[in-house]
C-alpha cells in the first residue's frame, strides 16, 4: 500500500504530462496490488510444494554464508558495528549527504523531455523576405536541398514552399529530412559484432550532430532565416514545436519587435540557435494619405475615396448575381481591376472618384500614395499584442537554464509599464509539470507516513523509513550529472521508482528489528542480527532491479534516450546509496528509539 500511494497521486496531475502519466500511475498501482495477491497465494503454495520433502530447507538467515556473499556479509557486519559505536559521526555524515543535494541539483540541467532524442527525422524551416516570388523561393529551396544532400547520413529530403495556415506564404519553405537507420550511423553492440571492429566506430553521428552540421551548411544562404527543428519525442506540446517559445506582450508592435530583436541579437550569448521572431515588419504596402483641404475644395467625400479603393483594388466579391438559365443556377459577380491596372502606385493615381457635383476627379489630385512596410500578421495573446522569440537550444545547455537566462535578459531591458513576458510551449509545460510533481510527491509522502504509522502503531518508525527517500536523492542526481543526462519527465518517473525500492529496503530492516526485539532479544543484538539476516534479500532485490534496468540503460535505437533516463536514475541511485542506507537506517532507528525512551521517561516522571 505504501508503494501504491506513490504512483496514484501522479495519475491525477492536471498538466499535459499528467495525461501521459495517468496510464503509468494506474498500471504501476494495479501491478503492485496484483503482486500482493501473488505473494499471499501463489508464493506460499509454491514454497509448500518445493519444500515438501524438507530437504534443502534452511531457517531464515542461516543459509550459506561462504564465498563472495560471506565476504560481503562479514564486511557489512563490521561496518555496522563501527557505525553503531560512532552514531554521531554517521549522523553528521548523513546530514552532509542530505545537504549535498542542493549543489548537485544546481549542476543537473533540467528540461521537459530529453533534448537529445534521436528519432531519425527532423525539419528545416526557411524564411525569406516578404514579397519574395515563387521562382526566387524555388531557387533558394533547390540550393538548400543541394547542401543537405551532401551530408552522408541523409537518406531522403522532401521540400515544399508555402503551405496552409495563417503563416503559410511564398516566402516560407520547409524541408523534411529523413536520416539513415539508427543502426547505420550510431555505434551499438550489435553493430560491433556485425562489422569489423575498425568499421564499427567509423561514421558515427547522432541526430543532434547532423542537425548542427546542416545548420552550419545552410548558414551560407544569404537573406534567409533558417531554423532546424527536431522532433518533440513521445510528448508533443502543440504549437510551432520550438524548444524555446518566449513571448513579449504589450500595446505597441514597433516596441515589441525592438525588444524581441534585441534578444535575438544576443542569441549566441544566451545559448540559443536559430533564433527568430514571430513578427516581421517587411511586408510591402501602399498607404493612401488624403489631402483633406484639396478634397474639400473639389467636393470629394472621404467615403467615396475609400469605396473606390476598396472596390477597384481590394475587390467586391458580390456586386450582383448572374443567373444561367441553361443550367438553372446563380453565380456571384465579382468586381475588381485587372492585376496590370492595380499593381503599381501610379496606377492608383489614375483612378477616378465622384464629387458631390457629379464630376469625376482623378485620385492623385486629392491623395498621396506612399510606399511602406508593415506586418504580415498581428498575433495576440491574453488580449494583448504579442511578439514571440522562437529558437533552439545550443549544445551544452538545457531548457530550464536558457529560460532563466532569457528572464534575466528581459529584466536588464527594464520593460516599461504595460509590457510583460510569458513562457509558452515546452517551457510552460516544464514548469507546470515539475510544480505538480512536487505536490504529488508531497502528497505521496503524507499518505506513506499515514500507512506506515498505522502498520507499526508508532509515529517514530515511519519517519526512519521515509528518511531513506531524501538520502537516495543526491545519488540519483549525481548519476544524472555524471552520465550527461538531464532532470526531465522520464527521470522524474525514475525517481518515483527509486523511492519505492529504497523505502522497501528500510521496511525490511525495521520490521525484522522490531520482530527480534519483541522476541526478547536486546536492542543491540537485534539490530546486528536483523540487518545481517536482511542483507541477502535486500541485495537480491537490488541486483534484480539493476539487472532489469540494464537493457534500458545500454539500449540503442530511436527514442532510447527517453528510456535511458529512467534506468540511469534507478541504477545509479540504488547502487550508490545502498551501503549508506544499510548503515544509516539502523543508526537512525536507535537514535530515534533513544529519543522516544527519554520522552516517555519525562512523561512518567511528570
Amino acid at each position: 500500500f505504501s508503494l501504491v500511494v506513490i504512483f496514484v497521486p501522479v495519475s491525477f496531475m492536471s498538466s499535459l504530462a499528467g495525461r501521459f502519466l495517468f496510464q503509468f500511475g494506474l498500471t504501476s498501482a494495479v501491478a503492485v496490488l496484483v503482486s500482493l495477491l501473488v505473494s499471499f497465494t501463489l508464493t506460499p503454495m509454491m514454497s509448500a510444494r518445493l519444500f515438501a520433502s524438507g530437504k534443502g530447507a534452511a531457517l531464515p538467515g542461516h543459509g550459506s554464508r561462504d564465498g563472495l556473499y560471506g565476504w560481503m556479509e562479514r564486511g557489512y557486519v563490521r561496518l555496522l558495528g563501527w557505525s553503531m559505536r560512532h552514531r554521531a559521526w554517521v549522523a553528521a555524515g548523513t546530514a552532509l549527504v542530505l545537504i549535498s543535494s542542493l549543489p548537485i541539483y544546481a549542476l543537473v540541467k533540467q528540461e521537459f523531455t530529453p533534448g537529445n532524442t534521436d528519432e531519425g527525422e527532423f525539419e528545416v524551416s526557411l524564411g525569406a523576405r516578404e514579397g519574395t516570388s515563387l521562382p526566387a523561393m524555388d531557387e533558394v529551396m533547390q540550393m538548400a536541398e543541394a547542401e543537405v544532400q551532401q551530408v552522408p547520413w541523409v537518406r531522403t529530403v522532401i521540400g515544399g514552399v508555402g503551405g496552409g495556415g495563417i503563416s503559410g506564404g511564398l516566402n516560407q519553405g520547409r524541408l523534411y529530412i529523413l536520416l539513415k537507420p539508427h543502426s547505420e550511423r550510431v555505434f551499438s553492440v550489435s553493430r560491433l559484432f556485425s562489422l569489423t571492429p575498425w568499421r564499427a566506430f567509423e561514421g558515427n553521428a547522432s541526430q543532434r550532430e547532423i542537425m548542427q552540421l546542416i545548420r552550419k551548411r545552410l548558414g551560407k544562404l544569404t537573406d534567409v532565416r533558417v531554423q532546424v527543428r527536431g522532433g518533440q519525442g513521445s510528448i508533443s506540446t502543440g504549437g510551432p514545436g520550438f524548444e524555446i517559445d518566449f513571448s513579449l506582450l504589450g500595446p505597441d508592435l514597433d516596441q515589441l519587435l525592438g525588444y524581441a530583436e534585441r534578444l535575438r541579437a544576443r542569441a549566441p550569448e544566451l545559448g540559443l540557435v536559430d533564433a527568430d521572431t514571430s513578427l516581421r515588419l517587411d511586408k510591402p504596402e501602399l498607404r493612401v494619405e488624403i489631402d483633406r483641404a484639396r478634397a474639400a475644395a473639389l467636393e470629394v467625400e472621404t467615403s467615396d475615396i475609400a469605396a473606390a479603393l476598396r472596390i477597384l483594388v481590394g475587390g467586391d466579391n458580390r456586386v450582383s448575381r448572374f443567373r444561367d438559365t441553361q443550367v438553372n443556377d446563380d453565380y456571384d459577380v465579382q468586381l475588381r481591376l485587372e492585376t496590370a491596372d492595380r499593381s503599381r502606385a501610379e496606377d492608383l493615381g489614375r483612378l477616378y472618384v465622384p464629387s458631390r457635383t457629379g464630376a469625376m476627379v482623378r485620385l492623385d489630385n486629392v491623395v498621396e500614395v506612399i510606399p511602406g512596410l508593415t506586418a504580415s500578421r498581428v498575433d495576440r495573446l491574453d488580449r494583448q499584442r504579442v511578439v514571440s522569440l522562437r529558437a533552439g537550444i545550443a549544445p551544452g545547455y538545457a531548457l530550464a537554464d536558457r529560460l532563466e537566462a532569457l528572464r534575466n535578459a528581459v529584466t536588464e531591458m527594464n520593460l516599461p509599464a504595460g509590457y510583460s513576458y510569458k513562457v509558452s510551449g515546452r517551457g510552460r509545460e516544464l514548469e507546470n509539470t515539475f510544480r505538480e510533481f512536487l505536490w504529488a510527491f508531497a502528497l505521496s509522502v503524507v499518505f506513506m507516513y499515514m500507512i506506515l504509522a498505522a502498520q507499526y502503531e508508532s509515529l517514530i518508525h515511519p519517519f526512519t523509513i521515509l528518511l531513506s527517500l531524501p538520502l537516495s536523492l543526491p545519488f540519483a542526481l549525481l548519476s544524472l550529472w555524471a552520465t550527461g543526462n538531464t532532470l526531465n519527465l522520464y527521470s522524474a518517473l525514475g525517481l518515483l521508482v527509486l523511492f519505492g525500492v529504497v523505502k522497501k529496503n528500510a521496511i525490511l530492516q525495521i520490521d525484522y528489528m522490531n520482530t527480534l526485539r519483541n522476541r526478547g532479544l536486546p536492542r543491540a543484538d537485534a539490530v546486528l542480527q536483523a540487518n545481517r539476516d536482511r542483507l541477502r534479500p535486500i541485495l537480491m532485490t537490488t541486483l534484480a532491479l539493476v539487472a532489469g534496468m540494464l537493457p534500458l540503460a545500454v539500449g540503442t535505437g530511436p527514442g532510447a534516450e527517453e528510456r535511458r533516463a529512467v534506468a540511469v536514475v534507478v541504477i545509479g541511485g540504488q547502487t550508490l546509496c545502498l551501503l549508506l542506507t544499510l548503515l544509516v537506517t539502523p543508526v537512525v532507528y536507535t537514535l530515534l528509539d533513544d529519543a522516544g525512551q527519554r520522552l516517555l521517561g519525562r512523561r512518567a516522571s511528570g
